[in-house]
């Protein structure tokens, strides 16, 4: 049995649908219940660009909420968070290892091996 579709919640899309796919997040209850900070972060590790618009977007529909309705100080900490977020390192879903170039180049074959 299939849950809710994501694409089900106001103002999410497509896009986030197959982002938070690849996330490993199949339906809205998953994603309500991880919450838009963990999402977004399982997302980002899974290769979506990270982009400010779609995290607060992804704030004002797990609260119902209208995607323009994000302004002033409330704004003001989702970007904190955001850029928080953003700096952690990448970690790998499967194993919650932390990538770094030097991995990231020796998966995908560029760097000579010692």
């Amino acid at each position: 049995m299939t849950g809710t579709p994501i694409s089900s919640i106001r103002n999410l899309g497509p896009a986030i649908e197959s982002a938070c796919h690849r996330a490993g997040i199949p339906d809205a209850e998953t994603l309500r219940a991880l919450g838009a900070d963990t999402a977004y972060a399982r997302m980002l590790a899974t290769g979506t660009r990270p982009h400010f618009v779609g995290y607060f977007v992804l704030h004002m529909a797990l609260q119902g909420r209208p995607w323009n309705d994000c302004v002033g100080m409330e704004k003001q900490k989702l970007r904190q968070r955001f850029d928080a977020l953003k700096a952690r390192p990448v970690r790998v879903a499967d194993g919650d290892i932390p990538l770094g170039i030097e991995t990231i180049l020796d998966r995908i074959g560029v760097r000579a091996r010692s």
